[in-house]
């Protein structure tokens, strides 16, 4: 007989995995349940992106932690194969004064908080990003430590090992029998914790296919334009329409879009085609910060991330699971905890992709 677990975490994302593995490191008998298995959700369908560049200051410090674990994730993790991070950098690029005020305004927070990310005027952008049109731009902001993995599924089954997995769908937190329980089931979350201001957002990922040429190396942001692109460890270019919503009818306008945003900004990438499209989501709040904390005595949630679950689950884990064995609570705690919504302590973040 399978003896029972301290705590029962309920989602098999990259949040919930952290979670789980920073419970056991600490000694806790978890188990973590999922309707479909690890990184089914969310976590299976994402670049691996991981950026400091953020727009407060509780955003800034849960991945400036993040990014010391990942900075040794294939020894932390124990990886059985590489998981390739790599520090490619991330532009953001500003077409107007106003917004490159604001991305001033966001690098003062980031380098508060020990990114170091800095104002690049046009001509340096274009030298840090070789294919960049400088005169489609007046600057933008860049941080040479953002990066990504060339692996990220990888990453997600490396949080996995070891860990008590089981195959089942959870409708309530009451049918566990732990003594707590973590709610970290990304959209799904509001059907076990009712009342959270949690809502699934569609995204969607072009690709094109294998390209032996090097185009691409930083990734390229443009909010005005609401615009991604970066070309990945394996050849291939991704790039995104960030407005898009809805269902695939819409692929050939989204297409569309990033052509005539590649035509104006990043010619190095005129004859790249995207034949490939694939679809994720979002678990958004309204300031898009996540939702952490307790919701009574045995009930914790760690879900909302907005599309940087990811990138601070390192962070994220650590809290939760501290706060799980009663350790000091980290202030996070009392920044994005689920009553600031009622409350009305929202805490909204300008830097999104």
């Amino acid at each position: 007989m399978t003896a029972r677990a301290e705590v029962g975490v309920v989602g098999a994302g990259i949040v919930g995995l952290a979670i789980a593995r920073a419970l056991a490191e600490r000694s806790v008998s978890v188990v973590v349940y999922d309707r479909s298995g690890v990184g089914a959700g969310a976590s299976g369908v994402q670049p691996g992106g991981v950026r400091a560049q953020w727009g407060t200051e509780i955003a800034c410090r849960l991945a400036v932690e993040s990014a010391a674990f990942w900075a040794e994730a294939d020894e932390r993790l124990e990886s059985r194969v590489a998981l390739g991070f790599r520090r490619c950098g991330y532009l953001f690029v500003a077409h107007t004064p106003s917004t490159l005020e604001r991305l001033a305004a966001n690098v003062a927070v980031q380098n508060a908080a020990g990114v170091p990310s800095r104002i690049v005027a046009a001509d340096e952008a274009a030298e840090l990003v070789p294919g960049l049109d400088a005169t489609a731009i007046v600057g933008g902001s860049w941080c040479g430590d953002d990066g990504y993995f060339d692996r990220p599924q990888s990453v997600v089954e490396a949080f996995a090992r070891g860990l008590r997995i089981e195959r089942r769908a959870v409708a309530s937190p009451d049918e566990l029998d732990h003594d707590v329980v973590v709610v970290a089931a990304g959209a799904d979350s509001p059907a076990l914790v009712p009342g959270l201001p949690i809502e699934r957002e569609d995204r969607f990922l072009l690709y094109s296919e294998a390209i032996q040429e090097r185009l691409l190396e930083p990734l390229v942001v443009s909010a005005e334009r609401h615009f991604a692109a970066k070309q990945l460890a394996n050849g291939r270019v991704l790039a995104s329409d960030l407005a898009a919503r809805g269902d695939e009818s819409g692929a050939a306008a989204w297409r569309a879009h990033v052509r005539e945003v590649i035509g104006g900004l990043l010619p190095i990438l005129t004859y790249v085609s995207f034949p490939i499209l694939v679809r994720g989501e979002y678990d958004v709040t309204p300031d898009h910060q996540p939702v952490l904390g307790r919701v009574d005595d045995r009930v914790l949630v760690a879900a909302g991330f907005s599309g940087h679950g990811f990138m601070i689950a390192p962070a994220i884990g650590r809290i939760v699971a501290e706060a799980v064995v009663g350790g000091p609570p980290d202030d996070a705690l009392a920044v994005l905890d689920p009553r600031r919504f009622e409350e009305n302590r929202l805490v909204p973040e300008p830097q999104l992709v």
